[in-house]
């Protein structure tokens, strides 16, 4: 099955950024997975042991959260709608996400409050040159 993916903060550019999923995989007729990336490695230099843990858990309340309120406004506009969290670094999540699922689509929310949208291909080609980049 053909899927579109959403990766989302849930923060006012978020909502728009799933709005767009939303028209898109409605318009398509296709499935739609909405992502949330609890990604505590901001605190690596500086949280130990239970902050970490404490962070971590709360980052991922608040992506349940976020991940029920786009589901249920796919559900409301007829788009078969689910929610997935991983922990871990986005890029490295990206990379795993994509080569696990069956995608047409992502959308991507970029820092600034625009949309970032790739198809597989695309987006592949982005994480490769971002690593080759990092890799310099």
């Amino acid at each position: 099955m053909s899927l579109v993916l959403c990766i989302t903060r849930g923060d006012e550019a978020g909502v728009r950024v799933q709005d767009e999923a939303i028209a898109l995989a409605r318009d398509r007729g296709e499935a739609l997975v909405f992502l949330y990336i609890a990604d505590c490695s901001f605190l690596d230099k500086i949280a130990v042991g239970v902050l970490w843990r404490l962070a971590k858990k709360e980052l991922a309340k608040m992506g349940r959260f976020i991940l029920a309120m786009a589901v249920e406004r796919a559900l409301a506009e007829g788009v078969k709608a689910e929610a997935v969290i991983r922990s871990g670094v986005l890029r490295n999540v990206l990379q795993q996400v994509v080569r696990e699922m069956e995608l047409t689509t992502i959308f991507l929310e970029h820092p600034v409050g625009e949309t970032c949208r790739f198809n597989e291909a695309e987006l592949e080609r982005f994480l490769a040159s971002s690593q080759a980049g990092r890799n310099e």
